[in-house]
């Protein structure tokens, strides 16, 4: 498992996102820059976190579970129903 590194620290987070207001670029392909973490926090429902491979990967997340971003790793996010979430960012 993925875990975001001790010496980062949290200095943004996203606006609380639900299946109607995630903007168009999270579920398409984008990646975060060289130094930037993230982390995607489920606050109720699901959505599938999707990693481009090869292989592409796919974790459907929720309340037990987080998606962390590493720097530069293209994904994007899948909405599956209902949601509601934020994106942490670290550096």
């Amino acid at each position: 498992m993925i875990r975001i590194p001790v010496h980062v620290q949290k200095y943004a987070e996203s606006p609380v996102f639900t299946e109607d207001t995630v903007p168009e670029k999270l579920t398409t392909l984008h990646q975060t820059k060289s130094t930037v973490w993230g982390r995607i926090c489920i606050l109720s429902g699901e959505l599938d976190y999707i990693i481009v491979g090869p292989p592409e990967k796919k974790a459907r997340l929720n309340l037990q579970s987080e998606g962390i971003i590493k720097p530069e790793q293209a994904h994007r996010v899948e909405i599956t129903g209902p949601v509601s979430f934020k994106v942490e960012f670290y550096k």
